[in-house]
């Protein structure tokens, strides 16, 4: 973490509490520490999907290069058409894309285009060709088939002028982005390296995939849902696999892990009856802002530094693994890539299709499935809420978030709700 509050100076404030931080004050906190990654390397556009740009990009053309048909019809000149009566028109040509037409349109003349074909000089005009009807020689043009000069003529650089700033530094680019690097020629761009992430889990009772299972032990899901939410982030990933709750161990994978990555992150290990041992090791290795948040399901969440890196030590139950990764650590890891724009995904309202149970005193994110009704959007959980169970989350399409302040509420009642594809 580089020039950013201390420990200690955080320690002092008033609403400083790391047993139990609200989650508005934890995203905010986190944010201080957070320096986007410096190193920069040059890709062709179409290996950058994912990536975040490093220079700022300006378009050394314009797009479109010259005026150009928005449609199939007939190129005309606006003052030749008779109001509100048939004008007809004599054909002097054809305009293709690629192929424009070479002359120049006079008084009573109409040239056949084709969509995105160059207009012709004279022209100022493109009458749809459902709207005119071919003649012998010429074009019929209905009445009223255009009601102003330039209709259904797309003007050079609409799109991008010569020397406009297409994106600054810091834009994601995503497939629509490669399009415009493409229109304006250009091949590769410079862009943050990716993020190097390592992560692994605590537990005695874990077990890979593929071993065989004793008595008390269970399958280690967190690794695959941690890999696949950074995976679509675009980091470097890197998986030190289960680590026993063994001193020794846990202090060589956290030592590596730093050692190797930009962020480590955890699953286990910080709840209550773990978290005086794990805050212990990482008082060795680095330091830990908070441990604890205001909210369900994630309340053992600790975020601090291990080495250089940055460490987010999440809860054990996988669905807690998920929110919690949600709500902070894939913001925080879009930040460190160099995105500059960074917002929480918005919430909009939603009317709830059956009751939901909760107790105030924290923020809650229940697993939701919205569907479409005939006043807006409708959204039920999807069962049983347990942090534990994570077909609640393979069913979910939304986070219905609850406020602190917000106890039991009634089927009809409105609530916020957080689309679970618009956190990809």
């Amino acid at each position: 973490m580089n020039a950013s509050p201390s420990l200690r100076d955080l320690s002092c404030a008033d609403d400083y509490d790391p047993n139990s931080m609200p989650v508005e004050r934890a995203r905010a906190l986190i944010r201080q520490f957070l320096s986007p990654v410096t190193a920069i390397e040059r890709v062709h556009v179409r290996a950058a999907l994912g990536r975040v740009l490093a220079d700022t990009i300006v378009s050394p053309i314009a797009v479109p290069g010259h005026d150009n048909s928005a449609m199939d019809g007939w190129a005309v000149r606006f003052a030749d058409l008779v109001p509100g009566n048939t004008t007809t028109l004599r054909r002097i040509g054809e305009s293709f894309a690629g192929r424009p037409f070479a002359g120049e349109l006079q008084a009573g003349e109409a040239v056949r285009i084709f969509t995105g074909a160059v207009m012709p000089r004279g022209a100022d005009t493109v009458v749809m060709q459902e709207r005119a009807e071919a003649i012998d020689g010429g074009v019929c043009v209905a009445a009223g088939a255009v009601t102003k000069p330039g209709q259904n003529r797309r003007l050079a650089g609409e799109d991008l002028a010569s020397g406009q700033v297409v994106f600054d530094a810091g834009q994601p680019l995503r497939p629509a982005e490669l399009g415009m690097l493409a229109s304006i020629g250009v091949a590769e761009v410079a862009v943050y390296r990716r993020l190097r992430v390592a992560f692994f889990s605590t537990g005695d009772e874990l077990r890979t995939v593929g071993s065989t299972l004793r008595e008390g032990e269970i399958y280690d899901s967190n690794r695959y849902t941690l890999y696949g939410m950074l995976a679509r982030l675009g980091c470097d990933v890197l998986d030190l696999g289960v680590v026993p709750d063994v001193p020794a161990q846990l202090e060589a994978a956290f030592a590596a892990a730093a050692a190797n990555a930009d962020v480590v992150i955890t699953s286990g290990g910080v709840s209550v009856g773990e978290a005086d041992y794990v805050k212990a090791l990482l008082g060795k290795l680095g330091e830990v802002l908070f441990w604890k948040l205001a909210m369900k399901p994630g309340r053992p969440l600790a975020y601090g530094r291990v080495g250089n890196a940055h460490f987010f030590g999440l809860p054990g139950n996988p669905v807690a693994v998920m929110v919690t990764f949600y709500a902070f650590v894939r913001d925080a890891l879009r930040i460190l890539q160099g995105e500059r724009e960074v917002q929480p995904v918005p919430c909009f309202k939603a009317r709830l299709a059956a009751p939901v149970r909760k107790l105030p005193g924290r923020v809650e994110f229940q697993r939701g499935i919205l569907v479409p009704a005939d006043d807006g959007y409708e959204v039920r959980p999807t069962g049983e809420q347990g942090s534990a169970i994570l077909s609640s989350m393979s069913r979910a399409n939304c986070f219905i978030v609850l406020p602190t302040a917000t106890g039991d509420l009634a089927a009809g009642a409105l609530v916020d709700v957080q689309v679970l594809e618009g956190l990809v």
